[in-house]
């Protein structure tokens, strides 16, 4: 018996931007409290994790404003049809190699 093949599932439509902000602001939030509590000589590195979190997130906030600016190359322009990927072995050819 023939089984149906189930429809190919469409990505997720989701705001990363907005979530990317948050985390931002969960990273900056943990640095005041940091900052205002006070940290021992061998708990430095907590401050420096915010901030690395912080400098990330713009990082990303950048990299997905730029990736929503430009459409992906494998996105056929519009009146031209998709053009079929090649296979990434080259076909076995029939003929032996040369002898020296």
């Amino acid at each position: 018996m023939k089984q149906s093949r189930p429809s190919d599932l469409q990505p997720l439509k989701t705001n990363d931007t907005a979530t990317i902000l948050t985390g931002i602001g969960l990273w900056a939030a943990a640095l005041v409290v940091l900052l205002i509590v006070g940290t021992d000589a061998e708990h430095h590195w907590w401050i420096w994790t915010c901030v690395s979190g912080i400098c990330g997130g713009v990082f990303g906030v950048w990299f997905i404003r730029r990736r929503d600016r430009h459409p992906p190359a494998s996105a056929p322009a519009p009146g031209q049809e998709p053009v079929e990927p090649a296979t990434a072995i080259p076909p076995i050819s029939p003929a032996p190699p040369p002898t020296p």
